[in-house]
């Protein structure tokens, strides 16, 4: 990990961490980056935690727009962290394997397929298409569409900032890219 051990936490962030997680409780690995700068953090949490928990959406799909962003930035932490989740609240393990591999996941579901498809325009083309725009607005409606963009800006922050800081990955689990190994790229895998 490229940030230094926190020996202690500052009131203000005992006061977010219990905010966030419960009293006594270990901090989560995000957590431990953002606290460093507070003026950022608790921002940063309320947006999480909307995206989380408050959204329009069903759990099901604010934890498939976490793996989303998390492949889209090669987060292996992201997705290691969300991806039994995804499994448990109803998205198909087999698509969210294709996804990892970087090939079309071939949702069944209307809103799974129309979600996937407005975040990956957004995220690889930086449009949308009026097509997908129309299927996403007939979903979600406007204020889904603006859930759906605000879940994956903030989920690809906090993909980004794993990356960054090189947040550990869970030894236990499998890496889900075939291309990238911790941190980086396997040597003659494009982006």
């Amino acid at each position: 990990m490229r940030l230094t051990p926190l020996t202690s936490l500052s009131p203000e962030q005992n006061e977010l961490l219990t905010a966030i997680v419960g009293p006594g409780v270990e901090p989560p690995p995000p957590f431990l980056a953002w606290a460093r700068n507070m003026e950022l953090a608790p921002w940063v949490e309320h947006l999480g935690r909307y995206c989380r928990n408050e959204s329009r959406f069903p759990q099901r799909l604010r934890e498939l727009s976490v793996l989303i962003a998390g492949r889209h930035f090669d987060s292996q932490s992201a997705w290691n962290a969300h991806y039994e989740q995804a499994i448990i609240e109803g998205v198909p393990a087999e698509c969210l394997d294709r996804l990892a591999r970087g090939e079309a996941p071939r949702f069944k579901a209307e809103d799974e397929r129309v979600f996937h498809a407005f975040a990956h325009e957004m995220l690889y083309d930086h449009f949308v298409s009026d097509d997908t725009y129309a299927e996403a607005l007939t979903l979600f409606g406007e204020e889904g569409v603006l859930d759906l963009i605000g879940c994956v800006g903030s989920f690809s922050m906090s993909a980004m900032m794993l990356n960054v800081f090189q947040i550990p990955l869970r030894e236990y689990l499998p890496r889900p890219f075939p291309e990238i190994d911790g941190f980086g790229r396997v040597a003659g895998s494009e982006a």
